[in-house]
């Protein structure tokens, strides 16, 4: 608590006890006004997460380029670069900011591939006639107009009648082929199933929401015996496409992963524990055969990724999570890459938090530009082979990722301790070696939005139902989630991908060979036609 003096007691003092009481106070006001400046900031932020957009998208009026000269960082406004530069860039590497034309062409786009039925609207001779007169009349070309036909999910019961046969001089039964049943004594078939699963881990419609949708389709099926069905489906069946899937993950050079928490009701903890769900995907610059899988564990420490990754050697790109970089230290066949993303989102939220006529003055504004720089180089070389991409990186992109970290170092003791800007100049120093694996790797990518993105679903879905369960249904959930997001990746349609794996994959469940999985890869040739979305790209 703050000493009180009197005015009595101030006169009473020597000037060297008042300049250092003095000196006292004004450090007292200091610190008062540092803490008041975090509060405020954290303020604005919680306000912003509340009720804000959740867009982290930065637009500079004047974007800024930067590189280093004569051993100083030099900031250019964008005109005066281009200015700069206009005799060694080729007119081709500019990035427009222009709002993109409308695409013309898009309904035409949007209707191929789907079935047309022609309807037509014709008029009678007699009608004709009492308008035009006999012979007073002749057919000019239809007008067309198209429209979509919805139909709804129509329900009914296969009664399957096997027929039996039995010798009349020799002994023994035979029955006719016919389809094997998903479980035993069990009404559900594949196209139910492959329903069940794809309305609650594509959809995010939870087993309740199902059941009542049923029970307006006449339809009484519970919600236990649409997680039995689910759980014995995953484990039974799909969970041999999961393991051959990811045996196929460890031929990659780069992977990426990520993680979120998830609530499990019955797994022998108190109430209220965190368990966690992990996903591995396929580098982003993989664009073919892509792979998603999750995991799930009961906690969020080092021994998953460890296990997951055992026979992994390559790169790994992560958000910054102390795990993988304890396991990298364990390691010589493993290397962690950083993501760009998360250095940027605390300048992003230090932004916001600001009043706007004072963002653009700020050190975290134009943090979020030098990285908008970065990327936008960045995006110039997306569609080169690796090796090449490798290349052009060392020669136009890792310039400004050097003089980013040079100006990190220069204002960090500028910028207030505790800070959002000063959190977001520690994490990219203390990231600094992981954020520039990407510059020696074409393979590589600069983020792990990727990741991010295939995990998505899966916390969107988590808003509907909150929790899981029970274990098994965790460990079930991780298995459909991968397939479904897997089949995303590979321009699936997951209700008929999970439908036809349903209907092959019990054929083979006395085969010790594991050759015909290879068949029902997503990417897969011998894959049904109605499993494939049309391919968009072809219309012209």
């Amino acid at each position: 608590m703050a000493l009180k003096y009197t005015g009595e007691q101030l006169n009473s003092l020597d000037k060297e006890t008042l300049i250092k009481l003095f000196l006292s106070q004004q450090e007292q006001l200091e610190n008062i006004d540092h803490t008041l400046q975090l509060v405020l900031e954290q303020m604005a932020d919680l306000k912003r997460h509340r009720f804000g957009r959740p867009s982290e998208k930065h637009e500079a009026e004047d974007q800024v380029s930067f590189m280093e000269v004569d051993g100083k960082i030099v900031f250019f406004n964008e005109p005066e670069a281009v200015a700069a530069e206009e005799n060694t860039q080729d007119e081709a590497e500019s990035v427009s900011r222009a709002k993109p034309k409308k695409k013309q062409g898009k309904r035409e786009e949007d209707l191929d591939g789907i079935p047309v039925v022609v309807v037509e609207h014709s008029m009678t001779d007699e009608e004709l006639e009492g308008k035009f007169g006999k012979d007073g009349w002749k057919q000019l070309p239809d007008e067309v107009y198209r429209r979509y036909s919805f139909t709804p999910a129509e329900i009914e019961v296969e009664e399957h009648h096997v027929k039996v046969y039995a010798g009349k001089e020799t002994e023994g039964v035979i029955k006719a082929p016919h389809p094997q049943a998903l479980l035993r004594g069990s009404l559900v078939s594949p196209s139910l199933e492959a329903a069940v699963m794809n309305a609650k881990y594509v959809n995010a419609v939870p087993l309740y929401r199902q059941e009542q949708g049923f029970e307006r389709y006449g339809l009484h099926i519970s919600r236990q015996d649409m997680a039995h069905w689910t759980i014995q489906c995953a484990g039974r069946y799909l969970a041999a496409l999961y393991d051959y899937l990811h045996e196929k993950l460890y031929s990659y050079h780069v992977l990426q992963a990520d993680e979120t928490p998830v609530l499990v009701n019955k797994d022998g903890r108190p109430a209220g524990s965190k368990s966690c769900m992990w996903v591995y995907r396929t580098g982003r610059m993989y664009t073919e055969c892509q792979i998603v899988l999750y995991g799930y564990q009961m906690t969020r420490n080092a021994s998953h990724p460890r296990e997951f990754l055992k026979d992994f050697s390559g790169v790994c790109v992560t958000d910054g999570y102390q795990v993988y970089h304890t396991i990298e230290e364990e390691r010589e066949d493993l290397k962690i890459a950083g993501c760009w993303s998360h250095a940027r989102r605390r300048f992003d939220e230090a932004v916001k938090a600001l009043p706007k006529a004072k963002q653009k003055d700020s050190r975290a504004y134009l943090a979020l530009t030098m990285i908008q720089a970065i990327y936008r180089e960045e995006k110039l070389l997306k569609d080169l082979p690796a090796e090449e991409r490798m290349i052009r990186r060392q020669l136009s992109v890792k310039p400004l990722v050097e003089a980013y970290f040079v100006w990190v170092r220069e204002n960090l003791p500028k910028v207030p301790q505790k800070s959002k800007t000063w959190e977001g100049f520690n994490y990219s120093l203390n990231q600094e070696k992981y954020l520039k694996v990407f510059l020696d790797d074409g393979e590589v990518p600069m983020d792990n939005n990727a990741a991010e993105q295939s995990i998505r679903g899966f916390c969107i879905g988590k808003k509907n139902w909150v929790m899981i369960d029970t274990i098994a249904g965790a460990k079930s959930s991780a298995i459909i989630y991968s397939i479904a997001e897997t089949a995303k990746a590979n321009n699936l349609k997951p209700y008929d991908y999970f439908e036809y794996l349903l209907t092959e994959i019990p054929k083979h469940l006395d085969d010790t060979d594991r050759s015909f999985l290879d068949d029902l890869l997503p990417w897969s040739l011998s894959l049904p036609a109605n499993c494939r979305k049309p391919d968009k790209s072809e219309v012209k």
